[in-house]
């Protein structure tokens, strides 16, 4: 697979809610800190997005899309200076696939998924994505507006199988609202989903991804890049966040542990997949990377199992609304 599709593998994200919000009127909602990944997609109306942490607010218009990926608390208001209402208020009524109507609705429509990540380490992931994902360009909106349409047509005429076909949806505008906030560019940014749209860190990450098992070296990966070794290394950590060696090691034992976690393989037969000659070289990478050694690792999944019914349990009742769900969408061309 590609780098891309690899991360997204082990952030295993599942649909949790998709749903609608018509607004109406002057409105402002405050939305709590939460997990996982919030994607919208505006269909008509405007309004005003903040983010926690974020400086400026972002000014939404009918065909914006965008992601929340860091689960910070976040407000959407027609106007900022209107006090917030806590979003478990506005949506406690709501129902998954259904579309939730506030102050009489008809000015401002809203679509999206909030999407749970299964992977048990989708934080260290999460955190190298920026805070908001914005897709506004005209032809980009134009890629989205398919999904966005069908969305909406499934979520009003509830037809049989309707929810499972707004869950494959909104896994498709996730994944193409990335692709498209990728081929943006850098500007600026730091982190692997910025470092594939330059074609020269791509190929470097591309190769690693397709064989981590290789014993990959500076020089080798700044051939890939078509770079001197020190320009490549200099490049790879501006624009990476972190040393080259370091994201290979990083990315082998993230590989390990889902492998540690999902299959039965023995540390024996995984740490010469990954390019170690011996387990005690592996074990000290995987010690150093993941702050317990394999088997604790492995012992600690035993003791403590993901349980998916506690996790969405966990879920915020907010989380539960389906318009929260839209809060969490996937941002969307209409």
């Amino acid at each position: 697979m590609d780098p891309l599709s690899d991360v997204l593998s082990l952030l295993k994200p599942r649909s949790y809610l998709s749903a609608g919000f018509d607004a109406g009127g002057d409105w402002s909602i405050h939305f709590p800190r939460n997990s996982g990944i919030k994607c919208y997609a505006v269909v008509s109306g405007e309004c005003w997005l903040s983010v926690e942490g974020v400086a400026d607010a972002v000014r939404l218009r009918a065909g914006d899309c965008f992601l929340l990926p860091a689960g910070r608390p976040f407000g959407l208001a027609s106007d900022l200076a209107l006090e917030p209402v806590e979003a478990q208020v506005v949506f406690a009524p709501a129902r998954h696939g259904g579309v939730v109507s506030y102050n009489g609705g008809g000015d401002f429509f809203l679509v999206g998924s909030r999407f749970v990540l299964g992977g048990s380490h989708a934080e260290t992931l999460t955190a190298m994505l920026p805070p908001i994902i914005h897709i506004r360009t005209e032809q980009d909106k134009a890629a989205l507006r398919w999904a966005v349409e069908r969305m909406m047509q499934e979520l009003r005429e509830r037809r049989p199988g309707g929810i499972l076909v707004a869950e494959h949806l909104a896994h498709m505008m996730l994944v193409q609202a990335l692709r498209l906030h990728m081929a943006e560019g850098l500007r600026g940014g730091v982190g692997w989903l910025f470092a594939l749209a330059d074609r020269q860190m791509g190929a470097a990450i591309s190769a690693i991804h397709e064989d981590p098992a290789h014993r990959w070296t500076l020089q080798e990966l700044a051939a890939r890049a078509g770079m001197s070794r020190s320009s490549f290394a200099l490049k790879f950590r501006e624009t990476v966040g972190v040393p080259a060696m370091d994201y290979l090691t990083r990315w082998r034992m993230l590989l390990a542990s889902d492998r540690l976690e999902n299959s039965d393989d023995p540390i024996s037969v995984i740490a010469p997949s990954l390019g170690y000659e011996s387990e005690s070289a592996f074990s000290t990478a995987f010690k150093r990377v993941m702050g317990r050694s394999p088997r604790q690792y492995s012992r600690d999944l035993t003791t403590n199992p993901v349980d998916d019914e506690a996790e969405a349990a966990h879920v915020d009742r907010f989380e539960r609304t389906a318009v929260e769900a839209a809060a969490m969408s996937l941002d969307a061309s209409a």
